[in-house]
């Protein structure tokens, strides 16, 4: 077992009604979201999208030392965000496209669930207030 929440495996779990699909156990979501949580990874991850670059190209962009953006591309290749591959002497970073799917595919998943648990909340309040269920709330962003 590669983890476990509520005593069951991650792959696909429902604990405390909250029903997810997972393709990420719970230690690599941390890695994942560890990794991005800092602005110098998530600078790197958008230039390798955009085009595979070496170790020393990225290291040029940044007020750091050689070994210290290392260490943030050691970081993201832990958490699967980037893969790095040698070609010659060079150290080449790609950022993994499927894996921040992955990332986004899981917050969608907790919005659908705070959305629907909003939605519930305001269904009670109307009733409380007498306005009828069918009567949709106002959009409080709508000007």
């Amino acid at each position: 077992m590669r983890g476990s929440s509520c005593g069951r495996p991650f792959k696909r779990l429902t604990c405390n009604q909250m029903v997810s699909r997972q393709d990420l156990d719970g230690e690599e979501i941390d890695r994942v979201f560890h990794a991005l949580a800092d602005a110098t990874r998530r600078d790197i991850v958008r230039r390798t999208l955009v085009a595979e670059q070496s170790v020393t190209q990225l290291a040029a962009a940044y007020a750091m030392s050689f070994a210290a953006v290392s260490k943030h591309v050691a970081v993201l290749t832990e958490a699967r965000l980037v893969t790095k591959r040698a070609e010659g002497r060079a150290r080449l970073v790609a950022a993994d496209p499927s894996a921040l799917a992955e990332a986004q595919a899981l917050l969608r998943s907790y919005e659908a669930l705070w959305r629907g648990r909003i939605d519930r909340l305001h269904a009670i309040l109307r009733e409380d207030a007498g306005v009828p269920a069918s009567t949709p709330p106002s959009d409080p962003t709508a000007n």
